[in-house]
């Protein structure tokens, strides 16, 4: 019997099914990641801020430090802290991009997650691999800066979607083959692939982040943190555009709007499990689609090992010391072989 394939709006219902039904999991699993980033950024800049604005008091009490190079040099010293947090958590947000999509076969069996620790812990053994991928998108990242290329770039964008899938489901690949395999499965699925992209992005982006936004609004709690980050707001130049017919732009204006973004900013990377739920089960659904070759079966590709067993052999000594359990590895690994 031949299986039916799924449309792009049952991807989707089922997508946001599975991400809701494992809500506070997922919200759990990505505080730290999500929040960290956060915290970070703040330490960093409330230790140079209160550094700033003592550090006449502090010449005067020690005069050695009287000196730009020294000043420059405590500054990064005191920075240091609040920028280990936001490097750690940025890595493990990262990270969350491949081992969301690793979870995707527990869900889809059980409708359950589980064993975060594992999947991150795979993801992180191919860190070299996984570096390479982002260091691609860095590169397309900078080429899309330019006015000039939004077009050409966004088209790219859907067929280059599906790279952190492909770099999940299929180790044995490169970086460079990853986007190879992404660009073969979206050929053809374009305008199917371009459907998903927006709907997903209205809803993760827009629809999610406005509604709390505005709910937030309406009982008062942006205006509340708004108010507590005043006085450093500040310190800055009211804006004025009356010249552009938009009058000026006042303290309370770029305080209301640091506040609603920052939230906004926050829910969207809270939404990335629903994100990399989608991409994989289009993933499946397009990789299933592909003819199947036949290639005869022998003695040698009978006893060759799949690159998720390689893996886990791999893993066994790298970690002897400190390993998962053999069952949370396979659990973990686990991926429908096409020749059975």
């Amino acid at each position: 019997m031949v299986k039916k394939a799924k449309t792009p709006f049952g991807i989707l219902a089922e997508s946001v099914g599975l991400y809701f039904s494992n809500f506070d999991k997922f919200f759990k699993y990505m505080t730290f990641p999500v929040l960290g980033q956060i915290c970070g950024l703040i330490l960093v800049f409330l230790t140079t801020y209160f550094y700033t604005i003592n550090m006449p008091k502090l010449i005067d009490k020690y005069p050695n430090l009287n000196s730009f190079s020294t000043l420059i040099l405590i500054s990064i010293l005191i920075s240091l802290p609040g920028l280990a947090i936001f490097c750690k958590a940025f890595w493990e947000y990262l990270v969350a991009y491949g081992a969301v999509n690793s979870m995707l076969e527990n869900m889809l069996r059980s409708g359950k997650v589980y064993d975060f620790e594992a999947h991150t812990e795979l993801i992180k053994r191919r860190s070299v691999s996984f570096i390479g991928l982002w260091l691609l998108f860095g590169v397309f990242s900078i080429f899309a800066v330019c006015p000039l290329m939004w077009v050409v770039c966004a088209v790219f964008a859907i067929y280059f979607v599906l790279v952190f899938q492909v770099f999940t489901f299929e180790p044995e690949l490169s970086p460079i083959g990853c986007v190879k395999k992404s660009l073969l499965l979206v050929k053809g699925h374009f305008a199917s692939t371009l459907v998903l992209f927006a709907f997903v992005g209205l809803i993760t982006y827009m629809l999610i982040p406005q509604i709390i936004v505005k709910g937030l609004d309406a009982i008062g709690v942006n205006i509340a943190f708004s108010n507590a980050i005043m006085p450093f707001v500040k310190l800055l130049p009211e804006l004025d555009f009356s010249q552009y017919g938009l009058g000026s732009i006042t303290h309370s204006d770029i305080a209301l709007f640091t506040i609603e973004t920052t939230v906004a900013q926050i829910l969207i990377q809270y939404t990335l499990p629903l994100r990399s739920i989608l991409w994989s089960l289009w993933y499946k659904e397009l990789n299933n689609g592909l003819p199947k070759q036949e290639l005869p079966i022998t003695k040698k590709r009978k006893s060759s090992k799949r690159p998720s067993e390689k893996l886990m052999e791999a893993s066994k000594k790298k970690y002897s010391k400190k390993k998962l359990d053999d069952n949370i590895i396979r659990r973990a690994m686990e991926k429908e072989d096409d020749d059975e």
